[in-house]
């Protein structure tokens, strides 16, 4: 079943959700049958924490929802997609999980078009959030207004302003929300970061990350929208502009979506994949709820085709601690942190979260490398600083989500690691040293640099800002 249009605009539904009075779920028809617990396990339907996905393409498929159906105390109730034919996929894919796993036939999972209609469903407790960036701080902000824990793929947002609002109105609710940053539950990110914290290498000095590229493209011609995608909500809070199918991803299987690789819906990889290693080189740093102070570098940007995002680059950063980092597409994948005393190298090896993913295995062959060998084997004594432990980023918060404690990847610290990003990547654009107040969340005395903390939204999808809780 298809959940049908509505009218109901997202400031229309965010003074509904302000107030605490949102539908209930009794006026939404259609609702399909609760199935045997049996489907699921031991955990009682009272017990379990129904889940909702929200964006079904390539990672959503293949990493977020496989993620959670993995545990008998979560079941993914309702999936939602702007391509209506994406969203028919999610439910046939959900549903044969369920049906395989029960062996018995299964229909459970309800469609919706528009996430804010979702929200509604009061039965609903909880939403993966796999949508493209520039999607993130809007639909957490609600989800979390309309009383949902959230988990949420990074980066955190798409500018520094928005992740701020974002990272307010989780504070101001209450509710458990979880960045995508798995690396933190892998163990040698975090064994990495114990080695590094606890001064292994002796005084840390400088950090290099590594990130992958991404290849500039065609120009590409207008086409007509498929009848299948809402390409205006689609667009968000971006400008209007013409479809091609290489902006938005492809309408046939799930490979690796063109938007990743457009400024106006993201950063490049320097978001993409940085959010994931300039986290963990904070996890390591001490530095989670801080930033840089000093940023500089240059980048190439193509000067022409679809696809702009920055090409090869060069960016290096100051902290009020005195360690430098460098990051950059032509330092081998991973993460390598310098002291007094030797370094230390974390990656994820050849792993990669989807088929598609650019892993640059040839340069990352090695998980955990060392300049002593002993390093690698070193024990974390009991007084020591030992680093909170998950053994998977979903289950994390679903734990989370019961015990009402910090997922292990928190939406403040990851709004910090996602500033740092576009920090970097203000640098690029700018091509001139700044300097950033992380107190203040401002640059220093620089208003064309903080001119860019923010973009024009377009109306209908603006976000409600919140006062700060800071």
């Amino acid at each position: 079943m298809t959940q049908q249009s509505t009218t109901l605009s997202r400031r229309a539904f965010l003074d509904v959700a302000a107030k605490g009075t949102l539908a209930s779920s009794a006026l939404i028809s259609g609702f399909p049958t609760i199935v045997p617990a049996s489907v699921f396990g031991k955990n009682a339907p009272s017990n379990r924490i129904n889940v909702a996905a929200i964006g079904t393409g390539r990672i959503s498929r293949g990493h977020d929802m496989p993620g959670v159906w993995q545990y008998d105390n979560a079941r993914i109730m309702a999936v939602c997609d702007l391509d209506s034919q994406r969203a028919e996929d999610a439910k046939r894919l959900v549903n044969e999980y369920y049906a395989k796993k029960s062996g018995k036939d299964y229909d459970g999972v309800r469609v919706y078009t528009d996430y804010r209609d979702l929200l509604t469903n009061k039965d609903i407790d909880a939403v993966i959030v796999s949508t493209p960036d520039h999607w993130h701080a809007p639909i957490v902000i609600d989800a979390v207004r309309a009383k949902k824990d959230v988990y949420m793929q990074k980066p955190a947002s798409l500018t520094i302003a928005e992740g701020r609002m974002m990272a307010d109105a989780v504070k101001q609710t209450g509710r458990i929300v979880q960045v995508g940053s798995q690396q933190r539950s892998s163990p040698q990110f975090r064994y990495a970061a114990e080695l590094i914290r606890n001064g292994r290498i002796g005084q840390l000095k400088t950090v290099y990350v590594g990130l992958p590229g991404d290849p500039s493209g065609d120009e590409e011609p207008q086409m007509p929208v498929p009848k299948n995608l809402n390409y205006d909500m689609w667009l968000g809070t971006t400008p209007d502009v013409y479809y091609t199918e290489k902006r938005v991803h492809p309408q046939m299987g799930y490979d690796r979506p063109g938007w990743l690789r457009c400024e106006q819906f993201g950063a490049g990889m320097i978001t993409g994949w940085g959010a994931h290693h300039i986290d963990c080189a904070h996890w390591a740093m001490d530095t989670e709820h801080t930033g840089p102070v000093e940023i500089w570098g240059k980048a190439d940007f193509p000067k022409s085709g679809l696809w702009d995002v920055h090409g090869i680059f060069r960016t290096e950063a100051l902290y009020d601690n005195g360690v430098h980092m460098v990051v950059s597409n032509e330092i081998p994948n991973g993460i390598r942190f310098e002291g007094t005393e030797g370094w230390v190298f974390v990656s994820r090896g050849d792993a990669a979260v989807t088929a598609s993913d650019p892993t640059a295995k040839q340069q990352a062959a090695k998980k955990l490398d060392a300049s002593d060998p002993k390093l690698l084997t070193s024990k974390i004594g009991p007084n020591e600083i030992h680093l909170p432990v998950s053994n998977e980023h979903h289950g994390n918060w679903l734990e989370s989500i019961v015990s009402r404690k910090e997922p292990i990847a928190p939406v403040e610290v990851g709004h910090r690691s996602c500033t740092a990003c576009l920090l970097h990547h203000a640098a690029m654009k700018l091509n001139r040293r700044l300097y950033w107040d992380p107190k203040k969340e401002q640059f220093k005395n620089d208003a064309e640099a903080n001119a860019m903390l923010s973009r024009p939204q377009r109306n209908e999808y603006a976000i409600k800002a919140v006062a700060s809780s800071r």
